[in-house]
């Protein structure tokens, strides 16, 4: 059985196989005797984005990886950094420092503003994501062709990202097929990126797609 790690658009997380390309937390959140999670779904504001493989590191997923045999952050996992971005999540400055400087220097310039902290980010993704208590504005079939790469919208249940124009449906294996936004001019839509990472994928940030999306 999988375990419960797995991070979709919405910022749920569920069971999965698909490991998917990056790894990131909120925190610890998991009893590493069951490795079952707890009721919570974060202990900190700080939701990252991390990398799979740094320097050789070893972890034991569900286990305990803290100081004293304590449970240690819990690794949670998504199919790219698109998905992660959307879940409300941001780039690590420990193993991804030079994307999470990038993210930071254009959320300053996003705000006219020539420095920005990563608590302020955290604070203000913490209030935008759906999974932390955010509620995705709705948005018209017509106004997504103004949206940046890597944004993510949804239709209910199914989400899907735009690239070059096109809508990929996204799962925890892959994106699908590209399909014009037409295909959901019956929809109702909403823009599941929060309000401030949109506001960096507006900026130039370029975030890392699974290779089904090419």
């Amino acid at each position: 059985m999988p375990f419960q790690n797995r991070v979709d658009p919405f910022g749920t997380i569920l069971a999965h196989p698909a490991r998917g390309l990056f790894t990131g937390n909120r925190g610890i959140i998991h009893d590493p005797d069951s490795q079952t999670l707890l009721k919570r779904r974060w202990s900190t504001k700080a939701w990252i984005i991390c990398a799979c493989n740094y320097k050789g590191r070893k972890r034991d997923v569900m286990g305990r990886n803290g100081p004293g045999t304590g449970a240690g952050w819990t690794n949670l996992f998504f199919l790219d950094e698109v998905t992660a971005l959307t879940a409300g999540h941001r780039p690590c400055f420990f193993c991804r420092y030079e994307q999470a400087q990038g993210f930071r220097r254009l959320y300053a310039e996003a705000a006219d503003r020539k420095k920005a902290t990563a608590t302020e980010i955290d604070t203000r993704l913490h209030a935008e994501r759906r999974a932390s208590g955010g509620s995705p504005a709705p948005i018209a079939i017509q106004d997504l062709q103004g949206l940046p790469d890597g944004t993510m919208i949804a239709d209910g249940a199914n989400s899907y990202a735009l690239r070059a124009g096109m809508l990929l449906g996204w799962s925890f294996e892959g994106y699908e097929v590209p399909q014009p936004p037409s295909v959901l001019k019956t929809k109702a839509l909403t823009l599941l990126t929060p309000p401030t990472t949109l506001a960096v994928l507006r900026r130039g940030y370029e975030p890392v797609w699974h290779a089904s999306a090419s």
